[in-house]
């Protein structure tokens, strides 16, 4: 009964949907584009063979998949891939990386309709949700097909736990149609045990964001960049961030100009719509500002070096020599620290660490990253790596080391795969 309430809500909320993206199209036109894939509305009927399906909400959930479906495929060279994003981001990321190695639309939105004609264009054979997605519609979809669910890299908030126990009628039956949950923490495990999921049906992995990689491509562009570009600027990235962490960053870069006359800001914003806000506010407040789509190079008087493209951090860190990771100054939770450590640059973040908890708090143990408290903190950070080369290096190897410690996730998950991969895709 609570499933036909929350579905006949769902129904009643589609035109604020669509709404809401031909409002958010206004800054970042893709959201207009495709708007009928998620409400599972194709140009023509698909007769290719049954796919595995992935699901990863944005471009830090495709970005801990890709090396999940690189070995998937290497291993089952023969099968087919559907992965499917809810941001248009998200999108740009699979296709710029898996680019016609596998399929790849929008998740419709939960309405038995949709998912009826998703499920019929596409007939998976196996539906896995990355780390924390819970859709009751299609969830008893696949319970119904006897379709294997997973959900992997799960991670789940003490918000979002409250949250969720308040309507167990229908979260716990979404729940049981899960074939397994890979946890990232036994705390994680723990919080979808406490909203109802079967404790046998649970393990704990492990995050697979730690087997991130650096490809050879990334350290040579990383390399050129740097030559040709910032000739040998001080950089200090501030990378994924979001309104008010560049103004706490710009104010800052202005005390820290007189102590580090090489200094150069690199922002890097977490959503691509806000690149021309960033712009423009570095700009009115008098820093003179190049952009990467501009190609042009750096010179002593530029201060602010603006990353407006898609896909380029993890290539960006590598030309940094000092790393502020977003999403951490101000109450949003954090961003993934671990692409800065595998690209080998120190690590600073602010207080607001929620989303990587149990990462920050063993990284700070390793002494592989600084945490900065308030706006002095970090400016003192700042100035104190920069005086100090061998500091800089040690929390770089320190980094490097805790990395290699926690690898190993994505073979882990692939093993809890295999079991239904090869049930329906025999070698």
């Amino acid at each position: 009964m609570m499933r036909v309430f929350y579905t006949l809500l769902f129904y009643l909320a589609c035109p604020a949907l669509v709404l809401r993206l031909l409002w958010r199209g206004r800054k970042n036109p893709d959201y207009r584009q495709r708007i009928a894939e998620r409400f599972a509305i194709y140009p023509a009927q698909r007769h290719s063979p049954e796919v595995f399906w992935f699901h990863a909400v944005s471009v830090g959930e495709a970005e801990a998949l890709f090396p999940l479906i690189r070995e998937l495929q290497a291993r089952h060279p023969n099968a087919e891939w559907l992965i499917t994003t809810t941001t248009p981001t998200g999108s740009a990321r699979v296709r710029s990386v898996l680019k016609e190695t596998v399929s790849h639309v929008y998740l419709p939105y939960d309405l038995p309709d949709a998912i009826e004609r998703f499920m019929r264009h596409f007939k998976p054979q196996l539906a896995v949700f990355m780390e924390t997605e819970i859709w009751p519609n299609i969830y008893a979809y696949c319970g119904q097909q006897a379709i294997p669910l997973y959900i992997i890299n799960a991670r789940l908030s003490e918000q979002s736990a409250r949250g969720y126990q308040k309507i167990p009628s229908l979260i716990r039956p979404a729940l049981a149609n899960i074939m397994a949950i890979a946890a990232q923490t036994a705390d994680d495990q723990n919080r979808f045990i406490q909203i109802g999921a079967n404790p046998q049906h649970i393990v704990t992995l492990g995050n697979i964001k730690f087997d991130v990689n650096l490809s050879q491509d990334h350290l040579e562009q990383g390399l050129r960049l740097k030559q040709d570009v910032f000739r040998g600027r001080f950089v200090w990235i501030c990378a994924s961030t979001h309104p008010e962490e560049e103004i706490i960053c710009l104010t800052l870069y202005q005390q820290l100009k007189q102590a580090i006359p090489e200094l150069l800001l690199l922002i890097a914003p977490r959503h691509p719509e806000r690149f021309l806000t960033v712009q423009k506010l570095a700009e009115q407040r008098g820093f003179v500002t190049i952009t990467r789509s501009a190609n042009l190079a750096c010179s002593t008087a530029t201060d602010v070096y603006l990353a407006d493209t898609l896909g380029d951090l993890k290539m960006l860190y590598t030309t940094a020599d000092i790393a502020l990771v977003g999403g951490s100054l101000v109450p949003i939770g954090g961003h993934n620290i671990l692409e800065a450590a595998v690209a080998g640059v120190p690590i600073l973040f602010g207080p607001y660490m929620n989303n990587f908890k149990l990462i920050a708090q063993n990284i700070l143990a390793e002494q592989a990253a600084i945490q900065c408290l308030d706006d002095k903190a970090l400016a003192n950070a700042v100035l104190m790596l920069y005086q100090s080369p061998e500091q800089r290096l040690a929390m770089v190897q320190k980094a490097k080391a805790f990395i290699i410690q926690n690898q190993g996730v994505m073979l882990r998950t692939c093993a809890l795969l295999e079991t239904s991969l090869l049930a329906s895709n025999p070698i």
